[in-house]
């Protein structure tokens, strides 16, 4: 059978975090009825893949079993080329407990100047995984590539997004508008894949 989502499917996003829900959200142009894994007081598995796409494989997977319902699931982060591709899968782990992004990108500055690296090349990746509970899943990857700029600037978006200038543009993802962020974004992009997957 061809996997089809529907308008209208009641969909489960496997996040607590709410920008990327609101993000998701905002990506999927309303077409679903959504809920996070959050509302529902679903737990976050741990993250034992090593590779953003068996990430969000996993959590999709999980929250779909545990909630019955389809889930999505994204699993990103940001890869700078100077630190080996870090913090990579651990973009988030690197925020600490507290999801403090404030320090993250203090650490990623960090590690850059103690290097005394010069390459500022960086790229976000974003895979996501829809589930069916028990069912088959789908999985597509999408990136964007940019470079970092410190201090950061912007208080929009989240995450590393007031370090990353998109290449071809001077604004960092933290001062550009949520409409022009996600008509290119490494998850934007990704979503691409997936609606000629599945819609």
């Amino acid at each position: 059978m061809a996997l089809k989502l529907e308008p209208g499917t009641r969909l489960l996003v496997a996040t607590h975090n709410h920008g990327k829900a609101r993000e998701l959200a905002e990506i999927l142009e309303n077409r679903f009825e959504l809920v996070t894994a959050g509302d529902l007081g679903l737990g976050e598995p741990e993250e034992t893949e090593q590779t953003f796409v068996g990430n969000a494989l996993l959590k999709a997977r999980a929250a779909a079993d545990a909630s019955g319902l389809v889930a999505l699931a994204d699993d990103s982060g940001l890869s700078v080329a100077a630190l080996d591709g870090a913090p990579g899968i651990y973009s988030a782990r690197w925020a600490g407990p507290s999801k403090d992004f404030g320090l993250a990108m203090a650490k990623v500055e960090e590690r850059l100047e103690e290097m005394g690296a010069d390459d500022m090349t960086a790229w976000f990746t974003s895979a996501l995984a829809v589930a069916w509970p028990d069912g088959p899943a789908v999985v597509v990857q999408g990136r964007i590539d940019g470079r970092l700029t410190f201090p950061p600037r912007g208080t929009l978006g989240f995450g590393y997004d007031p370090i990353f200038v998109p290449d071809g543009h001077e604004q960092t993802f933290g001062e550009m508008p949520a409409l022009q962020k996600d008509g290119m974004s490494h998850r934007a992009r990704a979503f691409v894949k997936l609606k000629a997957a599945l819609l």
